[in-house]
């Protein structure tokens, strides 16, 4: 019987956070979608656009028997930075922003206690600046961005940012891979 969950994570491009997670032990399914925003029904091009206030976002389902909500924080973290507002590399504007939406007040305690052990250890070397946010309304995104990675492993932006994460995670978290 699975103890299936919910984490959602907001840390740049849904592109570059999707193969983070989806190689994970545990992890059931990522979905790329939109959060946070004031638009209802948002896409693709109106989020670019930096018109809804909303962030890319992965919606993570997981089994907690298998890997804890505390353990994909920790890889959400090392796998962005968290230290830069609304910007993930090149990729600048609201909807890159680092957010965590918090879908219970066990996940809120568990981001709050991991930042600020974080901060407290001078892990990143500038303070983490991700939003703690409760849980929000998430639009799946267009088709064609699930799994985007695995579907265009070749494409440009992929090759130069979401495989060097992918691997990062990899190479740091080998006894999590699937």
């Amino acid at each position: 019987m699975s103890n299936e969950q919910i984490a959602i994570f907001a840390g740049g491009c849904f592109w570059c956070t999707e193969p983070v997670f989806s190689q994970l032990r545990g992890v059931n399914q990522v979905v790329s979608g939109y959060i946070g925003g004031h638009t209802l029904n948002p896409n693709y091009k109106a989020i670019c656009n930096g018109d809804t206030g909303h962030a890319e976002a992965i919606q993570i389902s997981f089994d907690a028997d298998q890997v804890s909500f505390e353990t994909l924080l920790e890889v959400f973290l090392v796998s962005h930075d968290p230290t830069t507002p609304n910007r993930q590399g090149n990729d600048i504007g609201t909807q890159y922003r680092s957010a965590v939406f918090c879908q219970n007040q066990m996940q809120r305690e568990a981001t709050e206690k991991m930042i600020a052990e974080f901060n407290a250890s001078n892990i990143f070397n500038a303070p983490i600046v991700t939003q703690i946010n409760g849980a929000e309304l998430f639009y799946p995104a267009e088709e064609y961005h699930q799994y985007f990675f695995d579907k265009n492993p070749n494409q440009p932006y992929c090759m130069a940012v979401a495989a060097p994460k992918a691997a990062k995670i990899r190479a740091k978290y080998a006894q999590l891979i699937k």
